[in-house]
């Protein structure tokens, strides 16, 4: 079961390492979880003298005021023989076997972290102590409470510390040590006044009575140990510390804990509570406890554990990895993240992800709908097809068909088809654009690099800009084709009839008779209507090789060529990350390294047992 405490203080240590103490924080915390005993008293109850005596070593800072004003997380380990040493977390090969150097340490870390002033800081003060005369334990040393601030506080320090205490206490894995001196009453503790709130029925909390015998004489401690005054679900302790003078002399902790077992038992009022008094029955008592404590909670640990490494891989996928250091390295990023851009892009096209099927409704609907808003029965009108043709003859009438007129009636209407073509380049142009936006959005990488968002976005569009001016090119070609030859098999399949050989008996004039004129404006509306069926089967073609298969393509070829000319300045500056994702993603992987070692040795631990 020691193992159990050992695994706690591993993790303790790899938390205060990461900077992961408790406090209120985005990522996740991994030592609210921990069961921890934070030991919690006013200021001259006599709390370092009881850490001091369940040690066995003078090594705490002391003086008048506000002594303690970090956390001191206190890690006990017992060893079978050896030298008794000591050890600071942040200083990991140090070993102190002079513990007035321990004391002085404590204070210089102390000011390390808040200066010479007497502010306090929440950031705890890693110490381990190795010693056979002690049981494996954790305690939490807090700063003392107190009612006033001193010369040199801010006026808030007294409610600074008491949320400092809250915040370890009020945890339901915190186990309380709550001490007060006896020689005052326990409705004006501190201890017992703060724990109450947290724990009203004492189910976590242990009563440590100090100063029993420093107690008027005529009075005693007893109903308070029994229970009587303020009742917890656990026994109350007391204990008998060294008293000043001994301070003063220097008297062994061995010597003392001796004389405190000895005032117990020679103390006719305490004699019959003896066997679980003193600062030895409360370390062991501690020490079982919170063992007990590990043991329970490990499942929920390991629970959290592998819940909170799911949710940090996750969040670390989606902030992407970080950026290479070599030029090399970049340009193979930026060429990776193109490409999952372009995949994307891609996969709208074809139908994986939604919007290409907005380009099939541009060829099937608005295409042949603009074809069919042209009127060309007006184009085709009996006095536009007069004009036109009467103008064509020019001075001398034609003398079989008007070839001419047909011609300049043909071309007049299939120019006007010029307007459909390229407004069916342009909204498969729009759509293109916003393709490329959506998949811009749904690239997480171009999200993590603003200027590589926007030059991708600049690349992509100028390229799809020169696709539409190609296509529009072609588009237009082939309606200017069907301009340039008609189509002479149309004609010839045309109904014949004698007044189109020419008729001796008419007049030469008859040929512009409204009967004949309507023949031929019937003849070019059939004609162009044909013209434009076919252009409505070969503009959409025309526009899918220029623009669609091209986009598909080559979409991002020119954006490549420059890319490979770019130096690895100029490529770290196309990856300009956010700071503030950096550091996340910085302190999101060490969280997660913590988390999988902590989920490593609770393993080991729950298979041991």
């Amino acid at each position: 079961m020691e193992n159990l405490i050992s695994l706690v203080n591993r993790l303790q240590r790899a938390c205060t390492a990461l900077g992961d103490h408790g406090e209120e924080s985005s990522l996740p915390t991994l030592w609210d979880a921990l069961p921890t005993i934070a030991v919690v008293g006013g200021q001259s109850s006599g709390k370092s003298s009881v850490l001091e005596s369940v040690v066995g070593k003078d090594f705490l800072p002391r003086g008048s005021g506000i002594v303690t004003r970090r956390p001191l997380v206190l890690q006990l380990h017992r060893i079978d023989e050896g030298r008794e040493y000591a050890e600071f977390g942040h200083l990991p090969r140090k070993r102190f076997t002079d513990f007035a150097a321990v004391r002085k340490e404590i204070s210089d870390e102390t000011d390390r972290e808040t200066g010479r002033s007497k502010q306090i800081s929440s950031v705890p003060i890693y110490l381990s102590i190795y010693s056979p005369n002690v049981v494996n334990l954790t305690l939490i040393d807090l700063p003392g409470l107190t009612k006033v601030a001193v010369e040199g506080q801010p006026d808030s320090i007294v409610h600074d510390i008491e949320n400092m205490v809250r915040s370890y206490i009020e945890k339901p894995n915190c186990i309380i040590l709550a001490i007060s001196p006896a020689n005052q009453d326990l409705a004006t503790s501190d201890a017992i006044k703060i724990s109450r709130e947290v724990d009203p029925k004492g189910e976590r909390t242990f009563g440590v009575l100090t100063k029993i015998d420093l107690m008027d004489k005529g009075t005693n401690a007893v109903d308070m140990l029994e229970g009587k005054s303020y009742k917890l679900q656990f026994p109350w302790i007391g204990v008998v510390n060294r008293s000043q003078a001994d301070i003063n002399k220097n008297v062994d902790m061995i010597a003392a804990r001796r004389r405190e077992r000895e005032y117990f038992s020679s103390t006719p009022e305490y004699r019959h509570l003896a066997h679980r008094m003193g600062s030895e029955h409360l370390g062991k008592v501690l020490s079982k406890h919170l063992e007990s404590v590990i043991k329970s909670r490990i499942p929920g640990l390991q629970s959290l554990i592998n819940k909170t490494i799911i949710e940090l891989e996750t969040e670390l996928s989606r902030l992407g990895k970080p950026i290479a250091t070599d030029a090399g390295g970049k340009l193979y990023m930026i060429m990776e993240i193109c490409r999952s851009f372009d995949g994307n892009f891609k996969e709208h096209l074809d139908g994986v992800r939604p919007g290409g099927d907005k380009i099939y409704y541009i060829f099937d609907n608005q295409l042949p709908a603009a074809l069919k808003r042209l009127q060309f029965d007006k184009q085709l009108s009996m006095d536009n097809v007069r004009k036109l043709i009467t103008e064509a003859d020019g001075y001398q009438p034609h003398l079989i068909a008007p070839e001419q007129g047909y011609r300049r009636l043909i071309e007049s209407s299939i120019v006007s088809m010029k307007g459909p073509a390229e407004a069916t380049v342009d909204a498969v142009h729009a759509i293109l654009k916003e393709l490329i936006h959506k998949a811009i959005s749904e690239t997480p990488e171009l999200q993590q690099y603003p200027s590589l968002r926007v030059e991708v976005s600049n690349a992509a569009i100028e390229s799809l800009e020169r696709m539409r001016d190609e296509s529009k090119k072609a588009t237009l070609q082939l309606v200017e084709m069907e301009c340039a030859y008609l189509t002479v098999d149309f004609f010839r399949k045309l109904p014949q009839d004698v007044e189109k050989g020419g008729n001796p008996t008419h007049s030469i004039f008859d040929r512009y008779n409204d009967s004949y004129l309507r023949r031929i404006g019937s003849n070019v509306l059939s004609y162009v209507n044909m013209v434009c069926a076919t252009l409505r089967n070969s503009i959409p073609k025309s526009v899918v090789y220029g623009q669609v298969r091209e986009a598909k393509r080559c979409l991002l070829d020119h954006f490549f060529a420059e890319l490979g000319k770019k130096e690895g300045k100029q490529l770290g500056t196309l990856l300009d990350e956010d700071p503030a994702i950096m550091q996340r993603r910085l302190s999101l992987s060490k969280r997660l390294e913590l988390y999988r070692a902590a989920q490593s040795e609770i393993d080991s631990v729950a298979w041991s047992k």
